[in-house]
């Protein structure tokens, strides 16, 4: 009996131990630290991931994190009672790896550097039940939910060299910039059976694009309506419009973004979603993103169950 006794001890200060948060800097093969619900409540903290170097929605002033998802996930962790601390991602190749190194499993070089909830995440059901050619649920480690914002695409353009942008057939004959490897740039180097393919621009970013409009060598921008919203929201670029114009065959013109966590975290999950929830309902979101100078649309997931009063108060109009 005393044996057992030892072994059951030994297992549940080894459960106390795993169940701790560690600093990054532990041996690789470390496993990472399961943060439920009820540990990060008692850490006192909430590791929010957001993307680095990613303005309007995450990036950095003299060290501090800004940007809009940066202040959600502060809401979230002051509603929660606990502090905020910033998990900083470093985009991979794609969305799964992203999710792979930073909710549920952790990069090879840094097994316990997990966040617990990741924002900016699309809210894509038919993403989320992706199979792979075995049948297997590609996205099976982790939720995809709490939408929180609704996201387009936008145009932004030197209204003294065009007059309107009524539709991207006029990049036939001028100029417009874009984030290279994004799909505003397969989009158009693709558009109109490849007429538009001369005259797309490259830049690292949105940003070093409208450095290049306002140098007058491109006549427009294309990026995600935030993006564009930044930029515009900035004094040097106070002359620039934003066009009105659809995007035919682009695939998806709008979709809505959520977050993600561990799929073992379903109590967090359910949490957070009702924290985002009041945000939406209540338009404390849409004073956020107003603050920010950025526009907001409340996503389709609240326009298929709230009533038309409600969206109203959702998007700040009452």
């Amino acid at each position: 009996m005393k044996i057992l006794s030892r072994i059951l001890a030994l297992l549940l200060l080894c459960q106390l131990g795993f169940a701790q948060e560690v600093d990054d800097g532990d041996p690789l093969l470390n496993r990472p630290a399961d943060r439920t619900y009820d540990i990060i409540l008692e850490s006192g903290y909430l590791k929010v991931g957001v993307y680095e170097n990613f303005p309007p929605y995450s990036y950095q002033v003299d060290g501090e994190p800004r940007g809009i998802d940066v202040e959600i996930g502060k809401r979230i962790a002051e509603e929660m009672g606990v502090e905020f601390r910033v998990h900083w991602i470093v985009p991979d190749e794609n969305l799964g790896d992203d999710l792979r190194n930073n909710v549920w499993k952790g990069h090879y070089l840094a097994k316990r550097r997990l966040a617990d909830v990741m924002m900016r995440v699309p809210y894509d059901k038919k993403y989320a039940y992706m199979q792979d050619s075995t049948g297997e649920y590609i996205n099976e480690q982790v939720v995809l939910f709490g939408p929180y914002q609704q996201e387009t695409w936008q145009i932004a353009f030197n209204p003294e060299k065009l007059d309107a942008v009524d539709t991207v057939a006029v990049f036939q004959y001028h100029p417009i910039g874009v984030e290279i490897d994004t799909l505003p740039d397969f989009y158009l180097s693709s558009g109109l059976q490849g007429r538009l393919r001369s005259q797309v621009r490259h830049y690292t970013n949105v940003r070093e694009a409208f450095a290049a409009m306002r140098n007058g060598e491109v006549s427009a921008v294309m990026g995600m309506r935030a993006e564009i919203d930044h930029e515009m929201s900035r004094p040097e670029n106070g002359d620039f419009q934003p066009a009105s114009n659809g995007f035919p065959a682009i695939g998806k013109q709008v979709w809505d973004v959520g977050m993600a966590i561990k799929h073992t975290h379903r109590q967090l999950g359910y949490a957070l979603e009702a924290i985002i929830g009041d945000l939406v309902k209540s338009g404390d979101l849409q004073s956020l993103f107003a603050q920010l100078d950025l526009r907001y649309s409340v996503p389709q997931y609240y326009r298929e169950f709230l009533s038309e009063e409600a969206l109203a108060k959702a998007a700040g109009e009452l």
